[in-house]
């Protein structure tokens, strides 16, 4: 049976293809996720993102202005282990509701320094069909109305029409179907700081940019 906690997700999903919810996580796992990025990004950890195929990555900064860290199972983290037996719960439940087949999750941490943003896209590369849900956890502590990094929404009938922006709230948690929305990051004006990951159906593990 479907876990009660993600009905309002599923029902949103089969609806509109996205869902968008408030308080689902617990404050200490986020508070937990948020200093762990926050230690790992100040130890050197974090790497530019890159943008293209997997195989020809490249840092194209005006494009993607992200620096990231993937999530690692060996790291025996404790917020890490818990997000990850909760991305599990969820994983097989959406197989349950939706017949996706998804077999594994991707995550990592990412942060967006000042002025910096993500031009639309949409979450499945070309030849690559294998991410079916994204999934963004906003961390960013004590965020102001004006602090900008909004999460920008595209029609999937009208690619170039925007659909509504998406303020990354401490706690919020976005997921929607990885082939059909269009989306972006607008520029930040404070660092800001997210879990993103995909659900996927293929099961080897290609680390992508």
């Amino acid at each position: 049976m479907t876990e009660r906690e993600f009905d309002a997700l599923f029902r949103d999903i089969a609806e509109q293809g996205l869902s968008i919810t408030d308080g689902l996580l617990p404050a200490d796992l986020i508070d937990g996720l948020y200093r762990e990025a926050l230690h790992a990004w100040q130890a050197g950890r974090f790497s530019p993102a890159r943008v293209g195929h997997s195989r020809q990555p490249q840092r194209i900064s005006a494009i993607r202005g992200d620096t990231i860290m993937w999530l690692d199972s060996a790291s025996g983290s404790p917020a890490q282990e818990r997000f990850i037996d909760w991305s599990e719960r969820l994983r097989n439940a959406l197989n349950q509701n939706f017949y996706l087949g998804l077999q594994r999750t991707e995550f990592h941490y990412a942060r967006y320094d000042a002025g910096r943003g993500y031009a639309r896209h949409i979450d499945q590369h070309r030849g690559q069909p294998h991410r079916r849900i994204t999934l963004i956890l906003y961390l960013t502590p004590d965020r102001r109305p004006d602090d900008g990094g909004e999460l920008c929404l595209y029609r999937p009938e009208e690619p170039e029409r925007e659909w509504l922006r998406v303020a990354p709230e401490r706690g919020r948690l976005v997921l929607f179907r990885s082939e059909l929305i269009p989306h972006a990051v607008l520029p930040a004006r404070r660092p800001r700081w997210s879990m993103t990951g995909w659900f996927r159906n293929d099961g080897i593990l290609l680390q992508a940019a």
